[in-house]
């Protein structure tokens, strides 16, 4: 997770947000839900904003209630003409992509996905010294779910089964994310590389939301990773 003033990489157990001399550590919560189908998908999603949300969390109070605003409001536009519905859903998503990816984020997000391509490639002190340059980017991304995310919502709102209620565009928008979730997972663990067409759409997204970052936003990511890596190993 890129930020405007650093990197936050998670694990199963751990999370650090490295800045510019600075870092913060903390636990990630813990799932029991790791063995049921789709409902794990949704608390793992819950559990990925844990590092921003909580009190002593990356985010401060003010961040949060914006975030959690921009998050929230589109439940209400159900009850909005559909004409506005979309102009304000338009509008929202807009505020939020421009909150999310103000300031250095789109070189930190770069430096983020290098950092993590260190890791599998077995390249940190490479990448440190800038003699190694992974690539920034990542088939890992949220950035590849949010790709995924959009057409099996529009296929979940069109073959829906029920007459609408008020409760549907919620019902719709949880279920899209945990099919999306699983099918996810399940392009992540496949042993074919052909499964990975899928996510194709979300790496040509990752050219508008990553730029090629410094060596030193490149550090500032692998100390976060060489936080999470000392805690989950030690």
């Amino acid at each position: 997770m890129a930020r405007p003033d650093g990197v936050v990489i998670v694990s199963e157990r751990f999370w650090a947000f490295a800045g510019h001399g600075t870092l913060r550590e903390g636990a990630m919560p813990r799932t029991r839900f790791e063995r049921i189908p789709l409902l794990r998908g949704v608390m793992k999603l819950a559990a990925a904003f844990a590092p921003v949300f909580r009190r002593s969390g990356v985010a401060g109070r003010r961040e949060r209630r914006i975030l959690g605003t921009l998050i929230v409001a589109p439940l209400g536009f159900v009850f909005l003409p559909a004409a506005v519905a979309w102009v304000a859903w338009g509008f929202i998503t807009a505020a939020l992509l421009v909150w999310i990816f103000r300031g250095r984020t789109l070189r930190l997000h770069g430096a983020e996905h290098r950092a993590i391509a260190a890791v599998a490639e077995r390249r940190l002190a490479a990448t440190w010294a800038g003699e190694a340059r992974p690539s920034r980017f990542s088939w890992r991304c949220g950035t590849n779910f949010a790709a995924l995310v959009v057409p099996v919502t529009v296929l979940a709102d069109r073959v829906w089964p029920f007459a609408p209620a008020l409760y549907t565009p919620l019902v719709v928008t949880v279920l899209s994310l945990a099919l999306t979730m699983e099918l996810w997972r399940a392009v992540q663990a496949s042993p074919w590389r052909v499964a990975r067409i899928l996510l194709l759409p979300g790496l040509g997204l990752q050219r508008l939301t990553t730029r090629e970052p410094a060596l030193e936003e490149t550090r500032v990511a692998l100390t976060a990773v060489e936080a999470v890596l000392r805690r989950e190993l030690s």
